[in-house]
């Protein structure tokens, strides 16, 4: 088994302008911040974003790394709406495709299966298809088929040039554990993607995976992963249960900061104008003043 254990900035270093980049996660909770801070900080631009959205996706677009943005919804959950996404999104500064959630996750299926799209339901008689007229329907060939459906949508592969998924911990070969409620789609997005990348808070041992953890949690295996980093707090400030909680308070002058340019500026000089080891020590600073 091969050590995969890499850098943020070896795995910035595979993402080439104008690739599709999938990101995990659900909204603001258990995103892949830190790799997406190191985007950030790059020159990379003209990206494909692939993402169920949150925080990843405001500061990608606001920060003109987005030339197209994929995505069912864009929230900080807590915060109904993600104040950059609104920005850009009314300010028409990228391309958008929204697709029903479950149009989404069945986009990511295909591109898993390497099959170019796959049929379903969802979308039939909603706008989704008025919006986006690239769409295509089929009529199923079996005339016994369950249902009476026999035009279904045909959801085309979301296939990525690279994911970025983040994990509550992993082992130096690629294996990749969850331990909160929920895994949403981050092993979808990684076997959608011709490279995937995990971020986590804790490299351990493989035998380590399977202490005080149910197995199901393994979520990601090794051949699904290109290479792995450990960052602790990286997915900061959205959640990382059972690890850390949402820090609301951050997200809050988040969004604050986000509605006033001038904010904005003095935010960004803060937080995001240095590297990751900056931008903790930034966050540990500011929960200080407002303890």
């Amino acid at each position: 088994m091969r050590d995969k254990v890499m850098s943020i900035d070896d795995v910035i270093a595979q993402i080439e302008d104008g690739m599709t980049v999938g990101i995990g996660g659900w909204g603001s909770r258990r995103k892949p911040m830190a790799l997406v801070r190191a985007i950030l900080r790059s020159d990379l631009k003209d990206l494909t974003i692939v993402s169920y959205a949150g925080p990843d996706v405001g500061l990608l677009l606001q920060a003109g790394k987005a030339k197209r943005l994929v995505f069912a919804f864009c929230t900080l959950d807590s915060i109904p709406l993600e104040p950059l996404f609104q920005k850009a999104r009314q300010g028409a500064t990228a391309e958008f495709t929204e697709w029903d959630e479950g149009m989404f996750q069945t986009g990511l299926r295909a591109a898993a299966q390497r099959v170019p799209f796959l049929p379903m339901r969802a979308g039939l008689g909603s706008a989704v298809l008025e919006n986006d007229p690239s769409l295509k329907t089929v009529t199923s060939p079996y005339a016994d088929g369950p249902g009476d459906y026999p035009v279904l949508v045909a959801v085309p592969a979301l296939k990525l040039d690279v994911a970025l998924v983040h994990m509550n911990r992993a082992d130096e070969h690629g294996s990749g554990q969850y331990l909160g409620p929920d895994p949403y789609f981050d092993d979808l997005f990684c076997m959608a993607a011709d490279k995937a990348f995990v971020s986590c808070e804790q490299i351990i041992d493989t035998a380590g995976l399977t202490i005080d953890a149910a197995l199901q949690t393994l979520l990601l295996n090794r051949t699904m992963v290109t290479g792995v980093v450990e960052t602790p707090n990286g997915a900061h400030f959205t959640d990382c249960t059972p690890t850390y909680a949402r820090d609301e308070k951050f997200q809050k002058a988040y969004a604050t900061a986000a509605k006033d340019d001038e904010a904005w500026t003095a935010f960004e000089t803060r937080f995001l104008s240095g590297d990751e080891s900056t931008y903790q020590a930034a966050v540990r600073a500011f929960a200080e003043e407002i303890a």
